[in-house]
């Protein structure tokens, strides 16, 4: 993983605390906040909306897809955090702003908290949604 120790033990801390009580702790937002700054509060309202869903083939291959607030669907990749939106090649990639963009952080965050939407596709869906994202970019 490329996250910071410290992100990391947050979001281990989210999933602890949301399993025992189904909240997170005013503490545990306020570490969020601070260590992934104002994509913290958009990334939870995504949480809030269900908007992340985890697509899975037969293979055992996963990644995530992320309904923007903009209505926009993204492409998630948890495994090696990278997002197909603007802002991570921008605040993340390129000017080093940001650990994550809102959408990642909310893939993180709903896989703490178990608010996953479940869609199970073939291996041809899957590499169509990936060669779908490929002609977005290029």
């Amino acid at each position: 993983s490329t996250l910071p120790a410290v992100a990391e033990e947050l979001l281990r801390e989210i999933k602890k605390a949301f399993q025992e009580t189904s909240q997170v702790p005013d503490d545990l937002l306020l570490g969020l906040k601070f260590i992934f700054g104002p994509s913290a509060v958009p990334a939870l309202d995504l949480v809030d909306q269900r908007s992340v869903t985890r697509v899975r083939a037969p293979s055992g291959r996963t990644l995530y897809q992320v309904l923007g607030s903009s209505g926009k669907l993204y492409t998630c990749y948890s495994s090696c955090h990278y997002c197909t939106c603007p802002a991570f090649g921008f605040s993340v990639l390129q000017k080093s702003e940001s650990l994550l963009c809102k959408h990642i952080l909310a893939v993180y965050l709903s896989q703490a908290m178990g608010a996953c939407q479940e869609l199970a596709v073939s291996e041809e869906q899957l590499t169509n949604i990936l060669l779908a994202e490929e002609e977005d970019e290029g």
